[in-house]
């Protein structure tokens, strides 16, 4: 994900007021058209359920797409709902690693200035705003997409629902996945496989390292950033240990299991065995610069939503060809990878000016025709969240060899459980998530790389877990 200020402003869509220019797409190398041509039509039941609100406005937040393309293409598809149904949508990025985006969202809700919709990341957010109480129930959406699209990806479930009603309507899949230089494991005699326990992976990537070619394996930073607290959790989860029970409502972090997780996974930043394989400043790095090495050719392996996947094929990088995904690494407490994906949601917001015109906004933006060209900007990182849509069109089914692996995630059958009986994915907890948020995991490793030891490392980190939970409500 980028690493920008938190908040740009996009201008009114619609009512004749322009998209932002769309100067450089042609260069992003897709063959569809150019999401400035392509105008998705508008179903005429929209049209229908929107003609009563013609001349009023409404404010949109979108999270940021690592692809510059891909936000211009939603602006496409938002800019044509608001010339169809004659109405004025005011489009704004946020930047969801910027670290305060729930409390400046909050307050803007609670001083009522807040959009009327916004798409976040589920399993990230929707529990803090629905904690916060920032959010409108929003079953009835969901209903009606259910009846027209069937079901939608099963995490989505999860992270939405709170008390039997939904709180956000799923938009669409986000692919994540592990990546691999095929061509620098073809060159050691290394065939490519599905699934990898983390310390084979860890053995690979010193074996694939040269300094001298500027081959560097391990390509995951420890400093603070999403990526790094996401593939220190699945890290920590394959081999046993959580920083909650399976309700969502107990830390439980200060386990043998994490202990053994971050012992292991510091070693890889302070053993000299390992400094062959750690590109130069990996200690420093943000949210971008894993994807900025990956497509710079100098990574042989890195962990990432499907941002770095789709920019490399968008603009014909010759690093896509050589790339091998597979979905995750397994542990001691786990056979097959934990990985579930992740979704966008779509959250109205309370004190919302124009709620109604919302919701049918988020119902058109979730179809098929609107998705589709976010998705050709974004291949992998954008795809359908709703069973009918990915077989709308071919190109969801079958326009990356990467596809049909994403879909499978989005259908499998949860929960998926641990030899130690944990379940993911667990129940959605508004202070798991603020705990992310606070970057807990991240300052817990540089500890580690600092020389402390990883049980005292694990022990401070889960004494800042309670206290977070505490501050969420949940008492401990």
């Amino acid at each position: 994900m980028e690493n920008n200020p938190a908040w740009s402003r996009r201008g009114f869509l619609g009512m004749g007021v322009g998209v932002l220019g769309a100067a450089g797409l042609a260069a992003c190398g897709d063959s569809s058209e150019s999401p400035s041509k392509v105008q998705p039509e508008v179903p005429q039941e929209l049209i229908d359920a929107a003609a009563s609100m013609k001349g009023s406005s409404m404010g949109m937040l979108s999270q940021k797409l690592y692809s510059t393309a891909a936000n211009e293409a939603l602006d496409s598809s938002v800019k044509k709902f608001a010339d169809t149904t004659g109405t004025k949508i005011e489009n704004s990025l946020v930047q969801a690693d910027a670290g305060d985006v729930v409390a400046k969202i909050d307050a803007e809700v609670k001083g009522g200035v807040a959009r009327d919709l916004a798409f976040m990341t589920d399993s990230r957010f929707v529990a803090q705003f629905q904690a916060l109480g920032d959010l409108e129930d929003v079953t009835d959406v969901v209903q009606a997409l259910t009846a027209k699209y069937g079901q939608p990806s099963a995490e989505a479930t999860n992270f939405c629902v709170f008390d039997g009603k939904w709180f956000a309507i799923p938009y669409h899949f986000i692919g994540i996945g592990s990546f691999l230089r095929k061509d620098w494991m073809q060159d050691k005699g290394i065939s490519p496989k599905d699934i990898y326990s983390w310390e084979e992976l860890r053995d690979l990537c010193l074996e694939i390292s040269d300094p001298t070619k500027r081959r560097f394996g391990w390509g995951m930073t420890v400093n603070r950033s999403g990526d790094g607290n996401g593939m220190i959790e699945a890290l920590i989860n394959a081999y046993g240990g959580s920083i909650a029970s399976n309700d969502g409502r107990k830390v439980t972090f200060n386990s043998p299991e994490t202990v053994q997780a971050v012992t292991f996974l510091g070693d890889i930043y302070t053993n000299s065995k390992y400094k062959p394989m750690l590109p130069p400043g990996i200690a420093s790095w943000t949210d971008t610069s894993n994807n900025e090495n990956w497509l710079a050719g100098i990574l042989g392996y890195t962990r990432n939503q499907f941002s770095v996947y789709a920019d490399s094929r968008t603009k014909k990088n010759p690093v896509h060809a050589n790339t091998h995904v597979f979905s995750d690494c397994i542990g001691p407490a786990t056979d097959n990878p934990l990985l579930l994906g992740q979704s966008q949601g779509f959250v109205v917001f309370k004190g919302a000016k124009n709620p109604a015109l919302a919701k049918l906004l988020a119902q058109y933006l979730v179809s098929a025709p609107a998705l589709l060209g976010v998705a050709k900007e974004a291949p992998g990182l954008v795809m359908p969240a709703w069973e009918k849509v990915w077989d709308a069109d071919p190109f969801f089914t079958s326009g990356d060899p990467a596809f049909p692996m994403l879909r499978k995630i989005t259908e499998l059958k949860l929960p998926l459980n641990t030899k130690n009986g944990l379940t993911f994915p667990q129940k959605a907890s508004a202070g798991q998530q603020a705990v992310g948020s606070a970057y807990v995991l991240t300052d817990m490793m540089q500890q580690v790389v600092q020389g402390a030891a990883p049980a005292q490392a694990v022990t401070d980190a889960h004494a800042k877990m309670v206290q977070i939970f505490n501050q969420q409500g949940l008492r401990q």
